[in-house]
């Protein structure tokens, strides 16, 4: 088998490393790796999945991947990457974002053996006296250095806490827990995290007098400059009931044609040749790359049975006409009552979630671009009611990709 470390390489996962060298020997044998997951919501999204790929990629390759929730460190607040302080969440709050990410990260990962372990930094962190902390580890980091971070740099500027001051330490103190607990000698996470890891690799050797590295990933925009998992309607969720498998086939089947061969590496499970072969190609010919893309990305997160809806839904919509609604796609729920006095059409599309606000539906209706059942509407106030409904719905279209169904409860 290759070692994992060129397949990093290979498909574009690496930043930078600690020691490439010595990593990639390390990665010969059996090692324990790990990626924290700050639990911030209840449900992880498209911009975590490369962290999440390559833990898929490590136990594939025979390594043990540990899944590091944050309910500790969330608890304070990284500043890396932020402009401004993070809203402070309740221990309740972050217990039960933690639960769902668990629960999401099952999806990618096999746990069963003992083949990936799933920690919770909330269980040592919270229970940590605060000046033996200071005693023990504090004295082991200098301010001076710290401040050199490019993270507290930029916070520096706008205003940086006392307790996300802290972070670097608590971050760093997990590192060591795993590494002593679990014989963990790799860290992985985004390149907006090389200071924390720096920090952590740092605090092991001078309390263990050992080796420990790190291994950073760049951070993803889109060749239109869009920050990873990010869309008019917000982030891109890997819960359905945030994201459904449709929206989220449709995001990745939509990707601009000069990231596909991109995302299919970092994305897919595809072998590298096969990427090579689907990208070989221009223009139009590129649709099948995208659906692959597409239904390979969906297959990872919500299983092959919702990928295949997703691609059904998909291809009757946009391939051999309407067709009756199949069940994967996005609903919105109205009270019968409500539609039977009749909506306008332009507050319908902005009740549900099509469009933004009422401006925006009604320009939409007005250079065409809006349609019920297939229909054209004509003007942006064209009531909209029970008498529009068929076969049990209201199919609503927005441009030539966005399509919702309306039930009535």
């Amino acid at each position: 088998m290759d070692n994992v470390f060129d397949v990093f390489e290979e498909r574009g996962f690496i930043e930078q490393t600690t020691d490439a060298a010595r990593i990639r020997e390390r990665l010969d044998r059996p090692t324990t790796c790990y990626v924290g997951f700050d639990s911030t919501a209840r449900s992880l999204h498209v911009g975590h999945l490369l962290p999440i790929m390559s833990l898929l990629h490590m136990q594939r390759a025979g390594h043990r991947p540990i899944a590091l929730i944050g309910g500790g460190t969330t608890l304070v607040g990284d500043p890396s990457g932020k402009t401004e302080a993070r809203p402070v969440l309740s221990r309740e709050e972050v217990d039960a974002n933690a639960a769902g990410i668990k629960q999401q990260l099952s999806r990618f990962l096999d746990f069963g053996n003992g083949k990936a372990l799933m920690l919770n930094n909330a269980d040592w962190l919270t229970r940590l006296n605060y000046i033996e902390f200071l005693r023990d580890i504090g004295r082991h980091f200098s301010v001076n250095r710290m401040l050199t971070a490019e993270s507290y740099k930029q916070r520096l500027e706008t205003g940086l806490s006392f307790i996300e001051f802290n972070y670097m330490l608590l971050q760093a103190y997990d590192f060591w827990r795993l590494f002593v607990d679990h014989d963990c000698l790799i860290q992985m996470g985004g390149n907006d995290q090389w200071g924390n890891i720096l920090a952590g690799a740092d605090l092991i050797r001078r309390l263990e007098g050992a080796d420990a590295y790190g291994i950073t990933f760049p951070l993803l925009t889109t060749s239109s400059g869009i920050k990873m998992g990010k869309t008019h309607k917000g982030a891109v969720w890997l819960e359905a009931d945030l994201t459904s498998p449709y929206d989220y086939y449709q995001y990745w089947i939509n990707q601009d044609d000069r990231d596909v061969r991109k995302f299919l590496a970092l994305f897919t499970l595809l072998p590298m040749g096969e990427v090579e072969r689907l990208c070989a190609v221009e223009g139009a010919e590129l649709r099948q790359a995208k659906d692959v893309l597409a239904f390979e990305a969906t297959s990872l997160c919500h299983g092959r049975k919702e990928a295949e809806k997703a691609m059904d839904a998909s291809r009757r919509l946009f391939g051999s006409g309407e067709g009756s609604s199949p069940d994967s796609m996005p609903t919105y729920r109205m009270s019968s009552a409500e539609m039977r006095e009749g909506i306008p059409a332009y507050i319908l599309f902005e009740k549900s979630g099509l469009r933004k606000t009422r401006a925006e539906a009604r320009r939409l209706i007005a250079q065409g671009g809006a349609y019920i059942n297939g229909e054209k509407i004509s003007v942006y106030d064209q009531v909209v009611s029970t008498d529009d409904v068929v076969e049990g719905h209201i199919l609503l279209r927005a441009g030539k990709k966005k399509y919702l169904k309306v039930l009535l409860a």
